[in-house]
């Protein structure tokens, strides 16, 4: 007897091969799709203001070209005056690298065996013996000895140049795409409705269903913006009260990671807790200062958030976490503040469009 196979494995196959197509082309031409994704979040979240402008009657153009060169001062204003902040801080991580590698290394030799030790003071003193025999080295006359020491590493130049270099070369194409999306207004919508079908059923569904997912993209764009900034503002305010130094570099950086789920929360508590280690010295209060940001991210994660979102944008935790991994390997950092709005819009398509809600009920909570 034949076998009926439940599952077409031809058309499996070939959409296995179309999604490694895909995140392939995505990979390659991340120059292309970061900075156009990125302006596209940027318009979603500034078109609310530019209507606004409009409906007082200012040319959307010239809204949307003042609402970025408003941000563009703002977010201009905030790096110089954090600058000198953030150079102390990151020249700090050395020290701080430094000092913990020493309490590491103290932590060991209390507990290292007796081979451990003979071991380490052979080691010393075969150290000792060729230093004293380098430096009894007669010297040769009309000769000059040189030697050539390695430029010295710099954190600061590296971190802080690399990510101004990347930022602007990267902010250029982000703001020119958000402002042509913003001057555009609905033209690509209306574009889009006379592409739907010739019927006049078919238009409406469509400019209902394209309606709902910019309703949708808007209120979670403004929602993640909100909570960042009280996240950025509860944690400069909690470091304060610690007296942790440079509250307002540590604000601005609760206020970016807060966009990165789950990794944010990590990367921010591990950072802020080794400062507090260089600036303390007490493990006390590098528990207390990691525990600050991890507890801010908590209430805003799991109540605040979920409170302010409706429940139709909201995700399951394995997709969101999954999603952000994800596109962090593909794109890496930018993948990561990338990841959340892309799933959140890839949602609000699979729960408008009656083939795809089963990938949508399968994505939300």
């Amino acid at each position: 007897m034949p076998v009926h196979m439940p599952v077409d494995v031809r058309s499996v196959s070939l959409s296995l091969l179309a999604l490694i197509a895909t995140l392939f082309a995505l990979h390659v031409a991340s120059a292309v799709f970061i900075p156009l994704l990125l302006g596209v979040a940027l318009s979603y979240a500034l078109s609310p203001l530019v209507d606004l402008l409009e409906r007082w009657r200012l040319p959307r153009a010239l809204g949307a070209g003042l609402l970025i060169l408003g941000l563009g001062a703002v977010v201009g204003w905030t790096v110089a005056t954090l600058s000198d902040d953030a150079s102390v801080l990151i020249e700090s991580v050395p020290v701080a690298m430094q000092k913990l590698r020493k309490l590491v290394h103290a932590q060991r030799g209390q507990s290292e065996s007796t081979i451990e030790k003979v071991q380490r003071a052979a080691e010393e003193i075969e150290e000792v013996a060729t230093e004293g025999g380098a430096s009894r080295a007669p010297p040769v006359r009309g000769v000059t000895r040189v030697s050539i020491e390695p430029e010295r590493f710099d954190v600061q130049d590296y971190l802080w140049s690399g990510t101004l270099s990347a930022a602007a070369s990267a902010g250029q194409a982000v703001v020119f795409i958000a402002f042509f999306l913003l001057a555009s207004g609905s033209r690509f919508r209306r574009k889009m409705v006379k592409l739907a079908g010739p019927t006049f059923a078919e238009k409406r569904i469509t400019v209902q269903l394209l309606d709902e997912i910019t309703a949708q993209i808007h209120r979670f764009m403004l929602v993640q913006v909100f909570v960042s900034f009280l996240v950025g503002l509860a944690t400069g305010l909690a470091f304060v009260a610690v007296g942790l130094e440079h509250v307002a570099v540590w604000g601005v950086i609760a206020f970016v990671l807060n966009f990165v789920p789950y990794l944010g929360t990590v990367v921010l508590s591990a950072g802020s807790g080794l400062m507090a280690f260089v600036q303390f010295g007490s493990l006390d209060m590098v528990v207390l200062v990691a525990g600050i940001g991890m507890l801010v991210h908590a209430v805003s994660g799991n109540l605040l958030t979920p409170w302010l979102t409706s429940r139709t944008s909201r995700m399951n935790a394995v997709t969101v976490f999954v999603g952000v991994l994800a596109f962090g390997w593909l794109w890496g950092v930018w993948g990561l503040l990338l990841g959340v709005p892309i799933l959140t819009t890839l949602k609000a398509v699979c729960d408008r469009v009656d083939e795809l809600k089963p990938i949508g009920e399968l994505m939300g909570t």
